[in-house]
């Protein structure tokens, strides 16, 4: 399920003021059964690049929410990365397993079209590959595409990678070492990303408490890497020394917050506090090292955006390894400035948006 962050005005163009979006395109059409939003948050930096998401949400505002969210935590994520990127991202209203059709995805392909190549789109929670070239049919604004088009491919290993780059730097501050072996970690989503970080854990010797919200998806997971699998609400009271989230974001929230038994939170969702302003600094009180997800799970954006120069997944692999030492850099920041990790995490981003805004305006 996705969590909903509260909102402080909940009109339309309240919420792209208090997000300060530049643009927010709503796409439908009768024929296919399309209901999109795409977000277009920041482009100081370059053209928006971002995931498109398909999930069936509970209401038209809850996604607007999600995708406003998102978008902005895209413009962060190629910023604190050093990628020559704005942030968006899309999301498509409906259930992925069923209503997913070649049509639906087109039509929404000539929607991204007449962006002109403001929004890029790519893979993201309930897409695979396969739908990017649906998307690639209609335009070419699109990344993420399989090798055998010339593309980079799945982006998920490469976000695992840097989330596991950012989960060991995060472990050493936090233990004074940054190896896992041992170290008992709660999983929470083992889908594209998840699963592929569970191999870097397991590798390394940790021990893995997981869950799913898709339960064949969970035991068979559990059983591939002999893990322990629990529930969706008791992940939060397991005791491990690190909770990995995953999954959907705002899982980090009033409710959960004082269940959580960790020193550290590292994982590859976005959006994981469902209010950065009052869940980053309840975190510090409570002595756990947040590392900031934007972060470390800017892996897969690195891939695309190396895919979208003419690089490799070579370079883009060396690029996400440095992950580690941004999330070192950041910890160590927030720390120094009485702070937490998230706020200094999107300070620095804003900091290198502004100073570039002098030299060009949006995209």
């Amino acid at each position: 399920m996705v969590e909903i962050q509260e909102l402080t005005d909940t009109s339309v163009f309240g919420q792209i003021a208090e997000h300060q979006h530049e643009q927010v395109v709503f796409c439908h059409d009768h024929e296919t059964g399309l209901k999109a939003i795409i977000g277009i948050h920041n482009t100081v930096l370059g053209p928006a690049l971002g995931g498109t998401r398909m999930w069936e949400y509970a209401s038209d505002a809850d996604a607007l929410n999600d995708v406003l969210r998102l978008s902005r935590g895209m413009t962060y994520k190629a910023a604190i990365s050093g990628l020559n990127l704005g942030g968006g991202k899309a999301v498509i209203i409906g259930d992925a397993k069923t209503q997913k059709t070649e049509a639906l995805l087109r039509k929404f392909g000539r929607f991204v079209k007449n962006l002109n190549g403001k929004y890029i789109t790519a893979e993201d929670v309930g897409m695979t590959t396969k739908d990017m070239q649906y998307i690639r049919m209609e335009t070419k604004h699109v990344a993420g595409l399989p090798e055998s088009m010339g593309g980079s491919g799945d982006p998920s290993p490469v976000t695992a990678f840097g989330t596991y780059m950012g989960m060991k730097a995060a472990a050493k501050k936090a233990f004074g070492s940054d190896s896992l072996a041992g170290k008992r970690i709660a999983v929470q989503g083992v889908g594209h990303v998840g699963g592929y970080l569970l191999e870097h854990l397991i590798k390394e010797g940790a021990k893995i408490v997981l869950t799913d919200y898709y339960e064949d998806r969970k035991l068979e997971m559990a059983a591939k890497y002999n893990a322990v699998a629990v529930g969706l609400d008791e992940i939060y009271d397991q005791e491990v020394d690190i909770y990995s989230p995953c999954a959907l974001g705002a899982t980090i929230n009033n409710d959960t917050i004082d269940r959580l038994k960790c020193r550290v939170i590292a994982g590859c969702a976005n959006n994981q506090l469902q209010d950065e302003n009052v869940h980053g600094p309840a975190l510090v009180e409570r002595g756990i090292i947040y590392a900031p997800d934007f972060l470390i799970n800017a892996g897969g954006l690195i891939n695309v955006y190396s895919e979208v120069i003419g690089g490799s997944r070579k370079s883009a692999l060396s690029q996400t390894e440095k992950i580690y030492d941004f999330t070192t850099e950041v910890l160590n920041k927030a720390e120094q400035e009485g702070t937490h990790p998230q706020k200094a995490a999107i300070r620095q981003a804003e900091q290198r948006i502004a100073a570039l805004g002098k030299v060009k305006s949006t995209y």
